[in-house]
């Protein structure tokens, strides 16, 4: 039995997929089992990642866990690490950060802290894991699918900023791998997956426009309004401006591009152009 968290989020929805087109028996957990949305083979499980009452019975029976920062946060993600090893869980695939790198710049990186905190957890845990420290998120264009329908002008402090996105199916499928293992050739490794190619954001506008077949541009914007116009009850401004400043770091270089995606599924990763055209139907 493999548990997987955030369910219902991109990723999750995807490494469900994969896991049943394998005949994995899964038990996806969300708040909300009846809007869901899930394949009826997936045993959809009410759970909240923070009311360790919830965890037990959603835990129980499970062989491998699949662990999103995003469902819960970190105090969260760790309660549900100490969880897992009490149910007697044998594996953790954390869905963890490139901003991870184990060294010590990660104490400059709020996001690097937030998951390597996480990944701490699992190490000390004593069950055995595998880190999916994925890139940029292609997903994260859905931020600018309003503007885009809108008027196709997104208003950004950083159109500079180079990153690698990688689509989410990529992430679920180097995911689905080591939850899937039998070999134990995943264990103890940190995979850095990423998209095939870096680009800036102002190019990532660019192929959502091209793909759409609308004209679309950048207008560049402060750091201090942008926040405020994106902040939500769950990403406040606070946190907006601490990722536009990595953003800013990123201006005028070219992201990292790995090839984790072809090595572990022997497929290339899927481009930037790829996924838009899946979500096309975001930004029309």
């Amino acid at each position: 039995m493999i548990v997987v968290t955030g369910a219902t989020g991109n990723i999750g929805r995807s490494l469900v997929r994969h896991l049943l087109a394998e005949g994995a028996p899964v038990r996806a957990l969300t708040r909300d089992p009846e809007r869901a949305g899930l394949p009826a083979a997936a045993g959809t499980v009410r759970a909240d990642l923070t009311d360790p009452s919830t965890l037990e019975p959603a835990l129980n029976g499970a062989d491998a866990l699949f662990l999103n920062l995003a469902a819960g946060g970190g105090d969260a993600a760790r309660t549900v690490v100490d969880a897992a090893a009490k149910a007697g869980v044998r594996r953790i695939v954390l869905n963890s950060s490139i901003a991870v790198t184990d060294g010590p710049q990660d104490a400059d990186n709020f996001l690097a802290r937030m998951h390597g905190a996480v990944e701490d957890a699992v190490r000390a845990s004593g069950l055995e894991w595998t880190f999916v420290r994925g890139g940029a998120y292609a997903a994260n264009a859905l931020q600018w699918a309003a503007e885009i329908r809108e008027n196709g002008v997104v208003r950004d402090p950083h159109p500079g900023a180079a990153t690698s996105p990688v689509h989410e199916d990529d992430l679920a499928a180097v995911a689905a791998a080591a939850l899937l293992d039998t070999t134990g050739a995943h264990a103890g490794k940190a995979y850095v997956v990423t998209g095939p190619a870096s680009l800036t954001r102002e190019e990532q506008v660019a192929v959502i426009g091209r793909v759409i077949g609308r004209p679309t541009r950048v207008e560049t914007i402060p750091e201090e309004q942008a926040a405020e116009e994106r902040a939500t009850p769950g990403i406040p401004k606070e946190t907006l401006l601490e990722l536009f400043r990595l953003f800013a770091t990123a201006v005028g270089t070219t992201a990292p591009v790995t090839d984790t995606v072809e090595q572990i599924t022997g497929r290339p990763a899927r481009t930037f152009e790829q996924w838009v055209r899946d979500h096309a139907a975001d930004f029309r």
